[in-house]
């Protein structure tokens, strides 16, 4: 490993807190040198659980052994592959979740049948026993089996014996999400199978976490709306896990209902009002329920929705009777568990009468290649690049090291000021400042001094936004009777066409335009 490799990791592991170096060593010495047995008799006096369905999941098993999974269809024809990764990681984590149990077009008599091929599969199983997977398969089953008071021995052994190995693996190493999935996941078993294990785990893991990672203005500390979605979601389940099934008599669901009240209350502050969630981060289409049907969902179990003024998560959202501007001018989401992070401090989405037009461009992929390292990379946001340097060094599909830090930030009546340290290797500092009006949006970008590297402002237009004129000192948008006015350190204007994400594995073409400056730009967008 060469000095620069080593740097990087060091900065990388450098954020990382106590728990998760111990955890991997722990599990890394006891998994190589120590066998255990996770299986456990399943003692009998549980019954099914009360349940209904208050979000409608996506159809994924299209029936005889076929599944479709983020825009890639497999027909397994006479024997499904439950270790199937020809189509990646991520592909064969969503066929072991077993969401299609839930999804309204599925027989349960095939979905039993699912389940039991399942079952004979369990010596083989590898994806399928870890603890994210098993975490997300457990509440699937414990839904299914309850809503359709299925009884079977067999199936509940099962998954009783994935329980212990979660219950032996929770997922301190990562933290973040997937801890907090593992937590209401055991809330779940441990309902369903009124065991009081299960449920202490449950209860230490959520109040611990979601005290952490919920943020003062509600949102979720992995500055994800896609994640914020998923883990909104999962509260509002476990919410209505707790008031439908009388057995316990303590404060978790009043912990639970203020959570949710705050989440479901920053989630509608950020979403636009066309129903789009801002695509930073690691977002995507069509993998989380929407806003809509997660405020539904909490109006259904008499949560109210609260105005929020957003803070702490370090985004600001902007709207008028013309314009929806979004803004990010935060820090690195979980300093400790950064995998879902972007190199894009001062990124900005902009929407015209409930049209997208400055998009983010979102995630394909999640495979460590070099589609996911662009995905990632400051040039692939609406920012400013300085060089071939990267604001924030996002290496490795799911690493961090160093990475830019907002050290001012003033806000006063319509503008937004902050400045990152970003380039502070090269001792240069970014300062991007917001000014709003009713027709206008004035973006002003100042680099701290004179230098000998390319500056270059980024934006990413829409795929529907495709007659794009550069005329001079300006770019207009035809169709759409925008105007971009660029000036100041104004050197000249490119346009090149690039890949927006529309989902995973599923891609659209696009342009953008880059504007190369010396040390300061003011881009003026004109409605």
């Amino acid at each position: 490993m060469g000095k620069s490799k080593i740097k990087t990791f060091y900065n990388t592991i450098k954020y990382l807190k106590p728990v998760q170096i111990y955890y991997r060593l722990y599990y890394f010495i006891r998994n190589r040198f120590f066998k255990k047995s996770y299986k456990k008799q399943l003692s009998d006096g549980y019954f099914n659980l009360d349940w209904n369905d208050f979000i409608v999941y996506s159809n994924t098993y299209l029936g005889n052994n076929s599944f479709t999974f983020l825009n890639l269809s497999k027909d397994f024809e006479n024997n499904i592959d439950w270790n199937f990764e020809e189509y990646g990681k991520l592909w064969s984590f969503n066929l072991n979740y077993f969401d299609f149990l839930n999804q309204t077009n599925i027989y349960v008599e095939d979905a039993l049948k699912l389940i039991k091929d399942y079952i004979s599969n369990d010596e083989v199983l590898k994806d399928g026993k870890t603890s994210y997977p098993i975490s997300l398969r457990g509440i699937n089953w414990v839904k299914f089996l309850s809503k359709h008071t299925v009884l079977d021995k067999d199936i509940d052994q099962n998954l009783y014996n994935h329980y212990q190995i979660l219950l032996f693996n929770p997922e301190y190493h990562l933290l973040g999400n997937h801890l907090l999935e593992n937590g209401f996941a055991f809330l779940f078993g441990g309902y369903y199978f009124k065991d009081e294990i299960l449920y202490k785990q449950a209860v230490k893991i959520l109040k611990i976490e979601l005290k952490e990672q919920v943020l003062k203005d509600g949102g979720h500390f992995e500055l994800s709306p896609m994640y914020h979605q998923t883990m909104l979601f999962r509260v509002l389940d476990c919410i209505q896990l707790i008031k439908l099934n009388v057995w316990k008599n303590d404060d978790l669901l009043l912990f639970l209902e203020s959570t949710a009240l705050k989440m479901q209350s920053w989630l509608k502050e950020v979403t636009f009002d066309n129903g789009d969630i801002p695509m930073v981060n690691d977002s995507s289409y069509s993998i989380a329920p929407t806003t809509e049907d997660l405020l539904n969902y909490g109006k259904q179990l008499g949560l109210p929705i609260n105005q929020v003024k957003l803070s702490d998560s370090g985004y600001r959202m902007i709207k008028n009777k013309k314009y929806e501007l979004f803004i990010d001018v935060g820090n690195v989401g979980a300093k400790y568990q950064p995998a879902h992070v972007h190199s894009d401090t001062f990124n900005f989405v902009f929407y015209y009468r409930n049209t997208p037009i400055v998009v983010d461009r979102g995630v394909s992929t999640y495979e460590k290649n070099e589609i996911r390292n662009k995905e990632r990379s400051t040039d692939s946001h609406n920012t400013v690049k300085i060089g071939e340097i990267e604001q924030t060094e996002v290496w490795g599909g799911f690493r961090v090291a160093n990475r830019a830090k907002v050290i001012e930030l003033i806000e006063e009546g319509n503008s937004i000021q902050a400045r990152h340290d970003g380039y502070k290797k090269i001792n240069l500092f970014h300062t991007r400042k917001f000014e709003l009006e009713e027709d206008s949006i004035k973006i002003i970008d100042k680099i701290s001094k004179n230098n000998n590297y390319s500056q270059i402002a980024h934006f990413h237009f829409h795929p529907q936004i495709n007659k794009i004129l550069i005329k001079g000192n300006h770019v207009e948008l035809l169709n759409e009777n925008i105007k971009f006015v660029f000036s100041g350190g104004l050197i000249k204007i490119e346009k090149e066409n690039y890949d927006y994400a529309c989902g995973f594995n599923q891609v659209l073409k696009a342009e953008k335009i880059k504007v190369y400056f010396k040390t300061n730009l003011i881009s003026n967008i004109k409605i």
